[in-house]
C-alpha cells in the first residue's frame, strides 16, 4: 500500500512539474510576443502592400519578420482592412505605408498603439500626374529618342524629379501615389525604412545599413537598364488601363495615356474611349497595356477597334505570380521595349 501511494504521489508531482514548466514556457512566449519581437526573436513589422514589403524584406533580411497588410492577389486601391488585421498590426513594432493610397488603412493608423506608422510619401516627393486626354497638355509624341531638354531632364540627372504639377491648374489636388515604379524614389523609401528599422532594433543597425547599400546598387542597376533600354525608341507614349505609370514615364521621358485615372476601378466613359481611340490611330500606337488585377475588357475592346495588340504592364500593386519586384520590373522593361520599338 505504501509503495502504491508513493507511486501515485510521484505521478502527481511529475504532472504538476510538467504543468508548471508548460505555463512557464507559455509565459515566456507571451512575453516575447508582447515585446513585439515575436517568438522567433525577429523584429515584427508590417508593410501596407507588396512593393513596400519587398523593400523592407530586402533591408531587414534575417532579422525582420515582414507581413503584408494587403493579401496577395488583392487590388490594394479597394482593399478594406478588417478588425482582425488591425489587431495583428498592433502586435508589430512598425508599419510602413503609403498615405492616401489605401483609405481604410489610413483610418486604421489612428487606432494603432505603440506602433510606429511610417508614411513613406514624406520621403519620395509625390507629384500630380494627368494621363487622361481631356485634361492632358499637348506634349506631343516624341520619336527617334527625342526628349524634353529642360529643367526636368536636369532634375532626373541629379536625382531630384521635377514636379511638373507646379504652376498648372490640374483641378485635382491628389498626388499620384505610385512612386514604386520609379527606382530612384524606391531608393529614398529604402533609406526611410532603414532608418526606422535601425531605430527599433539598434543591435542590427549595421546589418540594415549593409543590406540597404546592396539594395541601392540593385535599384541603380534596374534604373540603368531602363535608361539604356528606353533611350532610343520609335514611339515614346504608352496607353494603359489606368494612370499608374506617371513616375516611370517621367523618369524615362515617356508620356502615358490612361483609359481611367489613378483609381483603376473607375470605368472609362464613351467620350474617353473615343479620344483614346483617336490618339492611338494618330500616334501609331501598336500596344494597349493591361494589368493583372484590373478588368482588361475596355483595353481589349480598344485594341480590337484599332487593330492593335494588348500586353501586360504591371503596376506592381500585388506580389507577382512568379519572381519578385525586380523580376516584374524587368518584365515591364521588356514589354515597353517591344511596344515602343526600342533599339
Amino acid at each position: 500500500m505504501v509503495l502504491m501511494f508513493n507511486k501515485h504521489r510521484t505521478r502527481i508531482v511529475a504532472a504538476m512539474s510538467a504543468l508548471t514548466l508548460a505555463l512557464g514556457l507559455a509565459s515566456c512566449s507571451d512575453s516575447s510576443d508582447d515585446s513585439k519581437g515575436g517568438s522567433s526573436g525577429k523584429l515584427k513589422v508590417a508593410a501596407s502592400f507588396y512593393p513596400i514589403q519587398w523593400l523592407t524584406q530586402q533591408i531587414g533580411g534575417d532579422h525582420v519578420d515582414v507581413s503584408s497588410v494587403t493579401p496577395a492577389g488583392t487590388e490594394p486601391h479597394e482593399f478594406e482592412i478588417s478588425t482582425k488585421q488591425i489587431a495583428e498590426l498592433n502586435k508589430t513594432k512598425a508599419l510602413f505605408y503609403v498615405k492616401g493610397f489605401q483609405p481604410s488603412l489610413d483610418d486604421a493608423v489612428g487606432s494603432l498603439s505603440d506602433v510606429s506608422a511610417v508614411d513613406l510619401t514624406k520621403n519620395v516627393n509625390l507629384v500630380r500626374h494627368e494621363g487622361l486626354l481631356e485634361h492632358e497638355h499637348d506634349h506631343g509624341d516624341k520619336k527617334d529618342g527625342e526628349a524634353k531638354k529642360d529643367d526636368e531632364e536636369k532634375g532626373h540627372e541629379d536625382g531630384k524629379e521635377h514636379d511638373h504639377a507646379e504652376g498648372h491648374d490640374h483641378g485635382d489636388d491628389a498626388a499620384d501615389p505610385h512612386f514604386w515604379l520609379d527606382p530612384a524614389r524606391m531608393k529614398r523609401a529604402a533609406d526611410a525604412i532603414t532608418a526606422e528599422l535601425s531605430k527599433k532594433d539598434p543591435g542590427h543597425a549595421d546589418a540594415y545599413k549593409k543590406n540597404n547599400e546592396a539594395l541601392q546598387k540593385k535599384l541603380d542597376g534596374l534604373d540603368k537598364s531602363f535608361q539604356t533600354g528606353l533611350a532610343t525608341c520609335e514611339r515614346r507614349s504608352i496607353v494603359t488601363t489606368h494612370t499608374a505609370f506617371g513616375y516611370l514615364a517621367d523618369r524615362y521621358k515617356l508620356s502615358q495615356v490612361g483609359l481611367s485615372g489613378i483609381d483603376p476601378e473607375s470605368e472609362p466613359s464613351p467620350a474617353t474611349l473615343a479620344k483614346v481611340k483617336k490618339y492611338v490611330q494618330e500616334n501609331g500606337t501598336t500596344t494597349i497595356f493591361t494589368e493583372e488585377l484590373v478588368s482588361g475588357k475596355p483595353a481589349e475592346t480598344l485594341a480590337k477597334e484599332t487593330k492593335t495588340v494588348t500586353a501586360v504592364l504591371s503596376p506592381l500593386e500585388s506580389k507577382p505570380e512568379k519572381g519578385d519586384y525586380e523580376a516584374a520590373m524587368t518584365d515591364n522593361l521588356t514589354a515597353l521595349k517591344k511596344a515602343l520599338a526600342c533599339k
